[in-house]
């Protein structure tokens, strides 16, 4: 006959067979643990016992049995460089809770965690050969432990995989749908309701920077307090998401609004606007890859919603380049195609046009044969309005002229027809002059033009008679005009304030001291050398600083 020996000796061979076949069959964490448990208790005839596993390098209960729930929040705190069965904390926590054997459960890969269990119902003690088979069946099971935790490991990866598949296939879509809008409104309805579509949130706002500073898009938080607590925060700094338990004490009220996270809106890594969330439907927190995905479509959103700003900014650029040329071809038709020849007087006139249309303007019409009317003009504004403006100009003044109407009285006339098609919102500084050939005089009036010089003899005068400007209102006291006898070697000179008021660098005027002291000192030189001299001076002081006015000149030499 077998001894007794023997016979446990081959039932123990038979258990670990079945149960290393049972155990190595599955791949569920739970499942191995509860069955290398129940094989214990089995074996040992035990009601108690614990398989603590790490988890992020923290000894933490994976199964219990025989003990309440609360035990795991009595586990003691154990790392993996202090696990030992002689561990003074362990060694309390087991006699607290009348566990008498522990051992490691270890792999090939190191200490996996512990196993406990309590005495058993017979009160004996584990022997040698109890502590030998438990070693081997805990060995045995380390192998499918390992295994299994392996295997949740690479799941774990998948679905971070899987997630990040799913997360790079919609920013794909997004960025084609962003891509295909250049409506400010539109794409931010598109980035809300992606976001609400992703993770289900209620309170939102999205905010982007601009010159003018912070501009909210879309938000349903109370915009005014959104403001007042961001006003003073350099959004620009923020380059990284911010949870709630991060913000700083000047955006600490956010919380109170209900904000938990802000997620920057950057292009190559520079902050163009923020993302702000309130809690998601359930208090689900954001993980971390929630915060990404925000944070990628947020990046792709404020790309269009730039691209839409350049885009609306060119046709508006487009816009205005196309009103500049119309008013360019306008204003260059109302100048006089060329100066009339006179027996008695030399002219030359000339406009310099600023990189703006201005509304400068000046015209020279032979009216008989003795007779020829000079007029120089400066609209406000710029474009295509003072264009406008300049052609009715010249067409009231044209037909007035024909008329043979006194200068004063024509001058009210026009008045009150500019100031009918402007009302009083744009003004003309207007001087206009008849030269009478066979008398050799000048008969003007000024409405509010820069004075005219007449330069006799070195000396300066000013022709200043008039009225008030065109336009401002409807003519209620008369214009006065003025005739001067002229002689020989008289000049005249005609400007508009873009001459006088030239810029140099430094933001400093020319002035008409300056513009005086060239035509005083060059008044025996032709009208052509004259006008030569003042665009040099104007030019040479600018010293290429650019020019927001035309200059316009004429000069009138009596021969």
């Amino acid at each position: 006959m077998e001894s007794i020996d023997t016979i446990a000796a081959q039932r123990n061979l038979s258990a670990l067979v079945d149960f290393g076949k049972y155990i190595n069959s599955s791949l569920d964490l739970k499942a191995i643990l509860n069955n290398l448990l129940l094989t214990c208790f089995g074996k040992f005839h035990t009601t108690k016992g614990i398989v603590a596993l790490f988890d992020d390098d923290i000894l933490k209960i994976k199964i219990a049995k025989g003990f309440p729930k609360e035990i795991e929040d009595n586990f003691p705190l154990i790392k993996s460089n202090d696990i030992a069965c002689s561990n003074n904390t362990l060694i309390e926590f087991e006699t607290a809770n009348n566990l008498v054997f522990c051992m490691q459960v270890k792999s090939s890969h190191g200490i996996l965690g512990m196993i406990f269990l309590g005495e058993r119902i017979n009160k004996k003690e584990y022997s040698s050969d109890d502590k030998e088979f438990l070693n081997t069946i805990i060995n045995v099971a380390a192998t499918a432990i390992d295994n299994s935790i392996i295997v949740e490991k690479l799941k774990k990866i998948n679905r971070k995989l899987d997630s990040k598949v799913t997360m790079l296939s919609s920013l794909f879509e997004l960025s084609k749908e962003f891509s295909g809008v250049l409506e400010t409104q539109r794409l931010v309805k598109l980035l809300i309701y992606s976001i609400i579509g992703q993770l289900m949130v209620s309170n939102y706002s999205v905010i982007v920077c601009e010159s003018e500073g912070l501009n909210i898009l879309d938000s349903k938080f109370p915009q005014k307090y959104l403001l007042s607590i961001l006003q003073n925060r350099n959004v620009s700094k923020i380059v990284n998401s911010i949870r709630k338990e991060n913000f700083d004490d000047e955006i600490k009220e956010l919380a109170v609004l209900g904000v938990e996270v802000i997620i920057p809106m950057q292009i190559q890594q520079e902050t163009k606007g923020l993302i702000l969330l309130g809690k998601r439907i359930g208090n689900i927190p954001y993980s971390d890859s929630d915060i990404e995905f925000i944070y990628s479509i947020g990046s792709l959103a404020m790309i269009s919603i730039e691209n839409a700003r350049l885009f609306k900014e060119t046709l508006e650029k487009q816009k205005m380049e196309k009103d500049l040329e119309i008013a360019r071809n306008i204003q260059k038709n109302l100048f006089p195609k060329s100066i009339p020849k006179l027996k008695s007087f030399d002219i030359a006139a000339m406009n310099l046009s600023s990189k703006q249309v201005g509304g400068d303007y000046y015209d020279i019409m032979k009216l008989d044969e003795n007779s020829c009317l000079v007029a120089i003009a400066d609209v406000s504004g710029k474009g295509v309005p003072a264009s406008l403006l300049m052609a009715n100009l010249q067409a009231f003044l044209k037909i007035t002229a024909k008329h043979g109407m006194e200068l004063s009285e024509a001058t009210g006339i026009i008045n009150d027809l500019v100031s009918e098609n402007t009302m009083g919102e744009n003004f003309i500084t207007f001087f206009w002059a008849i030269f009478d050939e066979s008398k050799k005089s000048i008969t003007y009036v000024n409405a509010g033009h820069n004075p005219p010089y007449i330069i006799r003899k070195g000396e300066i005068k000013k022709f200043c008679k008039g009225g008030m400007i065109l336009g401002i209102l409807k003519t209620v006291k008369p214009y006065l005009s003025e005739t001067v006898e002229l002689m020989s070697d008289d000049v005249i000179v005609l400007f508009t304030d873009g001459v006088t008021e030239a810029m140099n660098k430094k933001m400093e005027e020319f002035s008409e001291e300056k513009l005086e002291k060239i035509v005083t000192g060059n008044y025996s030189k032709s009208p052509d050398e004259i006008m030569k001299d003042i665009i040099t001076e104007v030019q040479n002081y600018a010293d290429g600083a650019i020019q927001s006015d035309d200059i316009t000149l004429m000069i009138i030499k009596v021969k």
